[in-house]
């Protein structure tokens, strides 16, 4: 089965920038969605999409002259980043495709608004994080984002995909974004046509069971991680949180002496993953 260490190509051209920041926005642009489609067992109650990964890689061509402009004078990012107080991956993501949409001369989107809550009276029914007019099709489209970090357990089930918080489940945000945050069909008086899932981020695959049959969900052309309880012979470094978007380009931390929780990573032969966990906490509530 495919693995972190499987010898295939995958498309990363985030890796070739020197400036972190740069390096986040090439990998939020370029990599594909962790599934390429609704998984049969979720029960779709508004249909949702995910863009095919060619279309990533189509924008990401498209930009990366402007990436390399970035990466030699970034303070245009940085500015704009900083006005991003919180810490939250999912919040740097999400404002890291923002300051992409507003390039709208390298893409076919005009962006139409951000962040638009729906409100009934005094109930808040929810808040559409894009929509976007396709310049293409002249569709109106809804986008929600989400970067996701899930560990696949025992058969690689739907259900069997947890957060590090093991209250976010994948199923629980499918679940999310098929109930409740593509139920509008209409934003800003604008009437959405089109209603795609931005998913990105990484799935790690237990790290003792080499045996198991992939989910044919499971997008295969992102690099897929291990997790495990044991560590590993071969030297791996501690990643920074901001690193899981991308690693730096030289090593942050020290090769790991003592592991504690979080993501590590080595670039040699090939760029691997590894998700190290306590025991203790695997079925912490």
């Amino acid at each position: 089965m495919p693995s972190a260490m499987s010898p295939v190509y995958y498309f990363e051209p985030w890796l070739q920038f020197k400036t972190p920041i740069v390096r986040h926005l090439a990998f939020c642009i370029a990599s594909p969605n962790i599934l390429t489609q609704i998984p049969s067992e979720l029960a779709v109650k508004h249909n949702f999409e995910f863009h095919h990964d060619s279309k990533w890689q189509n924008y990401y061509q498209n930009y990366e002259q402007r990436l390399k402009q970035l990466d030699q004078q970034p303070q245009a990012l940085i500015d704009f980043l900083a006005q991003l107080k919180s810490t939250r991956l999912g919040l740097r993501f999400e404002n890291l495709l923002w300051f992409w949409l507003l390039d709208d001369e390298y893409h076919p989107y005009q962006l139409l608004g951000h962040s638009i809550q729906k409100i009934a009276g005094a109930v808040t029914l929810g808040e559409l994080d894009f929509v976007v007019l396709n310049r293409q099709t002249q569709e109106v489209e809804h986008w929600e984002v989400a970067l996701k970090y899930y560990l696949g357990e025992e058969k690689l089930d739907l259900a069997q995909w947890y957060g590090l918080n093991r209250q976010d489940t994948l199923r629980r945000k499918l679940r999310h974004f098929t109930e409740r945050q593509f139920q509008f069909s209409e934003a800003n008086q604008y009437q959405i046509q089109r209603k795609f899932a931005v998913m990105k981020g990484q799935l790690y695959l237990p790290h003792e069971q080499n045996n198991l049959s992939l989910p044919s969900w499971i997008n295969t052309s992102r690099r897929l991680g291990q997790w495990g309880t044991q560590i590993p012979q071969t030297p791996y470094s501690r990643l920074q949180r901001h690193e899981w978007l991308c690693p730096d380009l030289g090593s942050s931390s020290q090769t790991a002496v003592w592991w504690t929780n979080g993501l590590y990573y080595q670039d040699q032969p090939t760029p691997s993953y590894y998700m190290f966990r306590q025991p203790s906490l695997l079925f912490m509530k």
